[in-house]
């Protein structure tokens, strides 16, 4: 099973945040932090990332705040994760050779396992580039649709 580290989890909450909010006034941290309930503390790092990594921009001043530089049909999960885990890699966990001797052990199941886990990279890649943040938001409004009672009369 995937392990998802929360700050990948706070990235894609704050930039579905913006999402719904594409083509308004910029939002300010403290409001997506709210809405989202991501701790205060680690908003303006997920922000960074997510800027550093093209998502997002910011502007200054009293009527500042950030907003999404794309459209939301044109941002992946994938794209998402990179920006805050940085670049998707390829191949499998290298362990090194202790001693300054090749651990022939290690270099076997490497050998072996290698494209097993190219593979796994390569359909996790795929599924995180198939779902965009529009996406979700449409997702996001037919689960909030279902959640609403309808009364008949």
């Amino acid at each position: 099973m995937i392990k998802v580290p929360l700050k990948v989890t706070y990235g894609i909450l704050t930039a579905l945040d913006l999402a719904f909010r594409f083509d308004t006034s910029p939002v300010q941290a403290k409001v997506i932090a709210r809405r989202q309930n991501i701790p205060i503390r680690f908003i303006e790092q997920i922000l960074h990332s997510l800027k550093q990594g093209g998502i997002i921009e910011s502007l200054r001043g009293p009527q500042g705040g950030y907003s999404l530089r794309r459209d939301p049909a044109q941002v992946s999960l994938a794209d998402i994760v990179e920006a805050m885990n940085g670049p998707f890699f390829s191949g499998a966990p290298r362990n090194g050779e202790p001693n300054g001797r090749p651990d022939h052990q290690n270099i076997h199941s490497e050998a072996l396992l290698a494209s097993i886990w190219d593979r796994v990279h390569q359909a996790e890649r795929e599924v995180l580039n198939s779902i965009t943040l529009q996406g979700l938001v449409e997702r996001y409004e037919q689960l909030e649709q279902e959640r609403v009672p309808m009364y008949h009369i």
